[in-house]
C-alpha cells in the first residue's frame, strides 16, 4: 500500500495545483502565474532544501529552464516559423486553395484540412492559423462556406497536425526533452508521425463530413445578427446634436445600435455616449446624429494625412494575437495614434471574464478592433501591435526573400530528421540565417518570439523537474499503477491520454506536459511497461485541446470571428476527443506490442 508522500513531493503536488489553479481562474496573467511558480519553486527550496541537496541546488532547479535546449529550440522554430509568414513563403499554396474553393467548397475544405495538418507538422500552430484566417475569412464573404462552419474544423486539423512530430508544437518539444532527462532515448522529428497519420485518416473524415454540420451559420446572409463592437460617440463644437437631450439622439438611433445609459441630460462637447451595434449600424449613427467614433481631433489629423499622401481612408478588422502589446491596455492606454480605433467586439470567455462590456475596457486575446486609417499606417499598426488584419487588407510580405525562408526551414528540419544533428542545434542554425538573410529582422524579433510561450516553458520545466526530484513523480505512479494495474495496456494509455486531457483543455498544455510526463514515466517503471508509450500517450493528450476555447490560444483566436460560444468547442469537440483517444491508445499498444 502506497504510503504518505514527503513533504517535498506533497509541496511538489500542491504547487503544480496551484499553478493549475491560476490558469483555469484567469485572472492573473500566465507570464505572472508561471514567474510565481518559478519563484515558490527557488524560494521554497532555498529555506528548505531537498535531503540530498543544498539552498543552491534549489536556484539551480528553479531557474535551468531558462537555459534549456527544449526552450532554445522552440524559440529558434518560432523565430523560422515567422520568417515564413513574412515573406510570404507559403502564399503560392494559399492562392491554390482560394482556385479550389471556388471550383468546390466541399473539396476546398477538404484540401484545406490537409494542408492546415501538412503545415502545421513542421511550422507551429498559430503561424498556420494566421496564414488560413484571412483566406476563410474572405473566402465565406465571396460565396464560400460560412466561416462558422470552417474555422473550427481547420483549427482541429492544425492541431493534430501539431501533434505528429517533435517539432510540430512546443509541447512535444517540452515533453521529449523531459523525457530524454529521465533517461528515455531521444526521439526523433518523425518517430512517431505514423502513428498519428493512421489516427487522422480516422478522425479527418469527422472533422471534414461531421464537424460542420455540428456547428451553425452564423453569416450575416442567413439572416443571423451581425457581429457587433463597442464604441464611444463624442461630438464637436459645431455638432448638430450639441444641446439635444440624450433620449433625442437615442430615437435617431437605427433600431440595431443599443445606447447605454439613460435619456436625461443634454448634449455637450464633453458627452461620452456608449453605443454598441454592427459596423455599418455604427457609421449610420455617427451620420445621423453629427457625432464622432474616435477622437475628433485624431479623425481630423487622419483626414489631412490622407489628404497630403492622396491615400484613401479604409476600415479594417483586427484580431489581437497572443503576443500583441495591447492585451491588457485600454484604448486609452494604449498609445494608439496613427489609426483610429471605432469600436471593439470583445472575445468572451466563460472562465475568469470580468471585463464589462464597454469599449473602455482592458482588450484581450481574441477581441477584434475596427480601426480606420491610411493603408500604410494600418499594415504598420498592425505589425507593431501585434495584430492581424482579418478583413479589408493583409500585410505585404518581402516576397523576395520568400523561397530563401522555405529553404531554411526545410534544411533544418531535414537536418534533424536525419540524425545529422539535434534539432536544437539545427532550429538555432536556421533562425541565425534567418537574420543574417534578412528574413526576420532583427527589430521585429518581440513580433517573433512570445514572451508568454518563453515564461511558460521555462516554469513548465522547472516544475516537472520538481516534481520528479521531489518523489512526487514516483509517488504519484505508484498510486496510478495501484488502480491502473488490473487494465489491459490499451485502458492504461487511455486513462493517461484522459488525464492530461482534462488538465489540458482547462489549464496550460506545458505544464500538463512538465506534470504527465514525469508521473507517466515512473508508472511505466511501476507496472513493468516500456516507458516510451505512456510518455507518447501524455504528449498525444497535451495536443488533444479542443473541447474548450481556453484550451489553446489558436482556439481563441478563432472565437470572434466564426461568432462561436463554448457549446460549439464543446459539441465538436469532445467527440473528436473521444475519437483520437480511442484510436491512439489502440494505436500505441498494437505499435509498441504492449
Amino acid at each position: 500500500m502506497t504510503g504518505l508522500p514527503s513533504p517535498h513531493a506533497a509541496a511538489a503536488m500542491l504547487l503544480a495545483f496551484a499553478m493549475f489553479y491560476g490558469f483555469v481562474r484567469g485572472k492573473v496573467a500566465v507570464e505572472i502565474v508561471s514567474l510565481l511558480t518559478i519563484g515558490a519553486i527557488a524560494l521554497g527550496l532555498y529555506f528548505f532544501p531537498l535531503p540530498s541537496g543544498t539552498a543552491r541546488d534549489g536556484l539551480v532547479l528553479a531557474f535551468e529552464g531558462f537555459g534549456h535546449h527544449a526552450l532554445v529550440t522552440i524559440c529558434a522554430l518560432m523565430i523560422m516559423g515567422r520568417g515564413l509568414v513574412v515573406t510570404g513563403a507559403l502564399d503560392p499554396a494559399a492562392r491554390a486553395l482560394n482556385r479550389i474553393w471556388l471550383f468546390n467548397r466541399q473539396g476546398g475544405l477538404l484540401v484545406t484540412l490537409l494542408a492546415a495538418f501538412g503545415f502545421s507538422m513542421i511550422i507551429n500552430d498559430t503561424p498556420v492559423l494566421v496564414l488560413l484566417l484571412p483566406i476563410l475569412v474572405q473566402l465565406a464573404t465571396k460565396g464560400g462556406m460560412p466561416a462558422s462552419k470552417t474555422l473550427i474544423p481547420v483549427n482541429s486539423a492544425i492541431l493534430i497536425g501539431g501533434m505528429a512530430t517533435t517539432i510540430g508544437t512546443s509541447t512535444n518539444l517540452l515533453v521529449v526533452s523531459i523525457a530524454t532527462d529521465l533517461g528515455m532515448p531521444p526521439i526523433s522529428v518523425f518517430h512517431y508521425t505514423p502513428i498519428v497519420l493512421a489516427a487522422s485518416l480516422v478522425a479527418l473524415p469527422y472533422i471534414w463530413l461531421v464537424m460542420p454540420r455540428l456547428l451553425p451559420d452564423n453569416s450575416v446572409v442567413d439572416g443571423r445578427d451581425p457581429r457587433s463592437f463597442h464604441a464611444t460617440m463624442r461630438f464637436s463644437a459645431g455638432s448638430a446634436s450639441i444641446g439635444k437631450t440624450i433620449g433625442q439622439l437615442r430615437a435617431m438611433l437605427p433600431v440595431s445600435v443599443v445606447l447605454a445609459g439613460d435619456s436625461a441630460g443634454l448634449v455637450d462637447t464633453d458627452t461620452r455616449l456608449a453605443l454598441c451595434g454592427p459596423q455599418e449600424a455604427l457609421e449610420e449613427a455617427a451620420q445621423l446624429t453629427a457625432g464622432a467614433l474616435a477622437p475628433v481631433w485624431l479623425l481630423t489629423r487622419l483626414q489631412r494625412e490622407s489628404a497630403r499622401l492622396s491615400d484613401d481612408l479604409m476600415m479594417v478588422e483586427m484580431a489581437i494575437t497572443p503576443d500583441s502589446r495591447l492585451i491588457g491596455n485600454t484604448l486609452q492606454t494604449a498609445g494608439i495614434e496613427d489609426v483610429a480605433i471605432i469600436g471593439v467586439h470583445h472575445a468572451r470567455r466563460l472562465l475568469g471574464e470580468t471585463r464589462i462590456d464597454s469599449a473602455d475596457a482592458p482588450m484581450g486575446e481574441g477581441d477584434l478592433l475596427l480601426a480606420l486609417g491610411t493603408q500604410n499606417a494600418l499594415q504598420g499598426f498592425a505589425h507593431d501591435a501585434g495584430l492581424l488584419i482579418v478583413e479589408g487588407g493583409r500585410d505585404m510580405p518581402r516576397s523576395s526573400k520568400a523561397a530563401l525562408a522555405l529553404t531554411i526551414m526545410i534544411g533544418a528540419v531535414a537536418l534533424a530528421s536525419f540524425g545529422l544533428m539535434p534539432i536544437a542545434i539545427s532550429a538555432l542554425g536556421g533562425a541565425v540565417l534567418m537574420f543574417l538573410t534578412g528574413c526576420v529582422k532583427f527589430e521585429r524579433v518581440g513580433r517573433a518570439l512570445s514572451a508568454k510561450v518563453i515564461v511558460l516553458v521555462a516554469s513548465s520545466i522547472a516544475l516537472g523537474k520538481f516534481v520528479l526530484v521531489s518523489g512526487a513523480a514516483a509517488w504519484l505512479g505508484d498510486l496510478l499503477a495501484a488502480g491502473l494495474q488490473y487494465l489491459p495496456p490499451a485502458g492504461i494509455l487511455a486513462a493517461i491520454m484522459l488525464f492530461v486531457t482534462a488538465l489540458t483543455n482547462f489549464a496550460s498544455n506545458a505544464t500538463a506536459a512538465a506534470v504527465g510526463t514525469p508521473i507517466a514515466y515512473s508508472l511505466a517503471q511501476s507496472l513493468g511497461l516500456p516507458p516510451e508509450p505512456l510518455v507518447l500517450a501524455v504528449l498525444f493528450g497535451c495536443n488533444l485541446c479542443y473541447a474548450t476555447p481556453v484550451a489553446y490560444q489558436t482556439n481563441m483566436m478563432i472565437m470572434s470571428e466564426g461568432n462561436y460560444n463554448f457549446g460549439d468547442y464543446v459539441r465538436t469537440g469532445v467527440p473528436l476527443v473521444v475519437l483520437m483517444v480511442v484510436t491512439l491508445s489502440i494505436l500505441l499498444a498494437l505499435r509498441y506490442g504492449m
